[in-house]
């Protein structure tokens, strides 16, 4: 049964006053860190097409050990040429690859790979009759059929949104994780401000200005413990089956921000990876949360090769601050832009590309290629 909520003017009028905070697109100044680079090859494929990195879901979590790779090595290949973008990934769900991402350790991949959807709720809390099923179920199957298909897949916040009733978030994210079914690899979740209370300001979790909410409760119980993950902020650790390259995704939460979790981003980011990845809902400019400006300055300390964030709803890529924010995954968008995702594959000489899709088209709206370290790549 769908719920539906009848809101009056005035709960109406609250509803906007609370969920209006933070959520603009304006960029803020970021300084840059110089990481560590080690570029690794396979050996390439001529023409664009990129080895596969397979999904094979044994268990929810991804995570290797890492090998320590400090940046010195040169590449082990050639590297096929890159084909350039344009058209869409097309395929019917090609088979992923060798290798596969098992949990949040212990993974090995040849060539990494994910997809990364941000941002899917009604427009007003606790409208679960309003949430955008056939957007969100169309985007997963189109992440299904991508050929490669992505070894995993990042979730960048908000899944759902509802003040205070638990009912509600509750069959928001099974509406969410219905359509997640559509694709068959892991799926690793970052947390938002609407899985705290819906405020940008909002701060969950034992000990914090807001306790643990419903909606924090929800999130927990039914998007980080079936992946074994019991804490919003964790590491996705992955390595090369040949042992070249490293890679680590950080998932920080600025809306659970605590001295604990300041003390643990230091250490996660401070472990030496070829490729560090991370994952946080509000960007860089969204500085009302309360953890967005500690974390940024914790993560400009290290080496990272790209800032993944959602929280404005809408697609952009920030060279500048090396971030990009996906958050145009069914919630109402707030620019001139197409619902969609990304898909970040790594090339067979090491560096990343990056590509934005329209969700109806499965054309390529926006394409770049960086560095392990960041910087921009041809």
């Amino acid at each position: 049964m769908r719920h539906v909520t009848v809101f009056t003017l005035a709960t109406m009028f609250l509803v906007s006053a609370a969920c209006g905070g933070g959520e603009s697109a304006s960029e803020s100044p970021g300084s840059t860190a110089t990481p560590t680079t080690s570029t690794v090859g396979s050996g390439g494929s001529g023409g664009g097409a990129t080895t596969t990195s397979t999904t094979t879901t044994t268990s929810t979590t991804t995570t290797t050990t890492p090998s320590t790779t400090t940046g010195s090595g040169g590449a082990t290949g050639a590297g096929g040429a890159q084909g350039s973008g344009g058209g869409g990934h097309g395929g019917a769900g090609g088979a992923p690859g060798t290798g596969s991402v098992t949990g949040t350790s212990g993974s090995k991949l040849d060539l990494f790979s994910f997809s990364v959807v941000g941002d899917t709720r009604p427009p007003i809390p606790n409208d679960t009759f309003g949430y955008p099923t056939d957007i969100i179920t169309k985007i997963w199957q189109d992440i299904q059929a991508a050929s490669p298909r992505p070894a995993f897949a990042v979730g960048t916040g908000d899944y759902a949104s509802s003040i205070d009733i638990l009912s509600q978030a509750a069959a928001q994210v099974d509406l969410y994780m219905g359509a997640r079914a559509a694709y068959e690899g892991p799926f690793f979740p970052a947390m938002g401000n609407h899985e705290c209370t819906v405020a940008t300001t909002s701060n969950c979790g034992p000990g914090t200005q807001n306790g643990t909410t419903k909606n924090y409760e929800n999130f927990l119980g039914k998007m980080l413990a079936p992946i074994g993950v019991d804490s919003p902020w964790y590491t996705v650790d992955i390595a090369a089956l040949n042992g070249g390259w490293t890679m680590k995704v950080v998932y920080c939460a600025p809306n659970a921000w605590t001295d604990a979790q300041a003390a643990w981003l230091e250490a996660e980011l401070a472990k030496p990876t070829t490729y560090t990845f991370v994952v946080r809902h509000e960007h860089v400019s969204a500085t009302d949360a309360p953890g967005t400006t500690p974390s940024q300055n914790i993560i400009e300390k290290h080496p990272y090769t790209l800032l993944v964030s959602g929280h404005t709803h809408t697609y952009a890529h920030h060279p500048k601050y090396r971030e990009i924010i996906v958050g145009n995954g069914g919630a109402p968008l707030t620019d001139n832009v197409a619902y969609g995702y990304v898909i970040v594959r790594q090339q067979p000489d090491g560096d990343v590309r990056v590509s934005s899709y329209d969700y109806e088209t499965n054309g390529i709206v926006d394409e770049f290629a960086i560095h392990p370290d960041g910087s921009p790549a041809p």
